[in-house]
């Protein structure tokens, strides 16, 4: 078959048809029937890795959600971010008629039709996304969760004739380019190590002929990698915390408590205790407002408010953790809003109705209203020493 999104490569003793896709595109998804039905590969390697997977093929897998665990397991913020680009891309298959992953899901149904293996190549989502937010800083955190939030505004703006344009390669280069540019941490992890772990994932699958569905975006480092020997351990676990990360954390709450001492020593009591009031006031007020904004439950706000100042100086608990466990146990979520999920964060207006997604939402706004309200009681405290 002669398209410019089809790539013939031959890998040592193996041909590979590779098949470039925009995930969300009606001309992508016919295009994979026809090469696997034309094909007759022996496996159809597919970027997806076990939990995408469940999420395109289990359509009543959020059911089983239990909120409460993931906040507990501390996993709230990597939920959210998975949310709001499942948002991002739903929303604009809604717009042009397609389901998320309909290109992969015909070449599942294409490829069980024709008795060929299926093989999910891509790494798991969790370590992709924990090992992005290990890397990246504290700004580029920010920037991150900023630009994944704006997603739920933009894609109106999207045409389906921009989605078809992704394929082009000077296009692509373009947009990899940018990303590098804004934030070379997150390229490198959503993008290049993936680029190598589908190569390797590839290269290695079953059978003599293997048709590889994956996003038009991994296409170049694909074939770029497919041949090269990669350490394929490296890039699967998630890298531990570093000995400067781990007392970092400790090292400021007790440079903050040195702080409160040293105040007593150096003007007195009423200084020490001033100290601490400042720190108690601000860092609550903070977290309060950070409550009061996304109209969380009166408890919610009153927990935000008396954990804030302990929080703070306490690196293993987090003002959002109380806050969302607060928020769950006032205003449980009901099996509708379990239902509606698939549904809800397709609309900005569903992102914050669905009781689950406001839980979420409440628990990352709260952590960062009291991060602000850290640095502004720890600038208070050296005034007053």
């Amino acid at each position: 078959m002669e398209n410019q999104n089809v790539h013939r490569l031959n890998v040592r003793d193996k041909e590979v048809i590779l098949v470039g896709t925009a995930h969300v595109s009606r001309e992508s998804a016919e295009l994979v029937e026809r090469v696997i039905e034309e094909e007759r590969p022996d496996t159809v390697c597919i970027e997806l890795c076990q939990a995408r997977y469940d999420a395109i093929t289990q359509k009543n897998k959020w059911q089983e959600m239990d909120i409460v665990k993931v906040l507990k397991d501390k996993r709230a913020s990597l939920l959210l971010a998975q949310l709001l680009m499942a948002s991002f891309q739903r929303k604009i298959a809604q717009k042009f008629n397609i389901n998320p992953g309909e290109e992969m899901l015909r070449a599942i149904a294409k490829a069980e039709e024709t008795g060929a293996r299926v093989e999910l190549a891509d790494r798991e989502i969790r370590v992709t996304l924990m090992r992005t937010w290990r890397m990246m800083g504290f700004w580029t955190k920010i920037k991150f969760l900023s630009e994944v939030i704006m997603s739920l505004f933009v894609s109106d703006e999207i045409t389906e004739e921009d989605i078809e344009k992704l394929k082009e390669h000077d296009v692509l280069d373009l947009a990899l380019k940018t990303v590098g540019e804004k934030l070379p941490s997150l390229k490198h992890t959503l993008i290049d190590e993936r680029d190598m772990y589908l190569a390797h994932s590839i290269r290695e699958a079953e059978g003599g002929k293997i048709v590889a569905v994956v996003g038009a975006g991994h296409v170049p480092g694909i074939i770029d990698n497919i041949d090269r020997d990669i350490d394929i351990a490296s890039i699967s676990t998630v890298p531990p915390q570093g000995l400067i990360g781990r007392f970092m954390g400790w090292g400021f709450s007790l440079a903050i408590i040195a702080l409160f001492i040293g105040g007593f020593f150096h003007a007195g009591s009423k200084a020490s205790l001033d100290m601490v009031l400042s720190w108690s006031i601000i860092t609550a007020t903070c977290a309060a407002i950070g409550a009061i904004v996304l109209l969380a439950h009166p408890f919610t706000i009153i927990a935000s408010a008396l954990s804030a100042p302990i929080a703070t100086l306490h690196p293993l608990i987090a003002t959002g953790w109380v806050a969302g466990l607060t928020e769950a146990t006032m205003r449980k979520p009901q099996v509708k809003d379990f239902l509606d999920l698939k549904d809800d964060i397709g609309t900005l207006k569903g992102f914050f109705h669905n009781k689950i997604t406001r839980i979420l939402l409440r628990v990352a706004f709260v952590n960062l209203t009291t991060s602000v309200g850290t640095f502004v009681a720890l600038g208070k405290l050296l005034t007053l020493f």
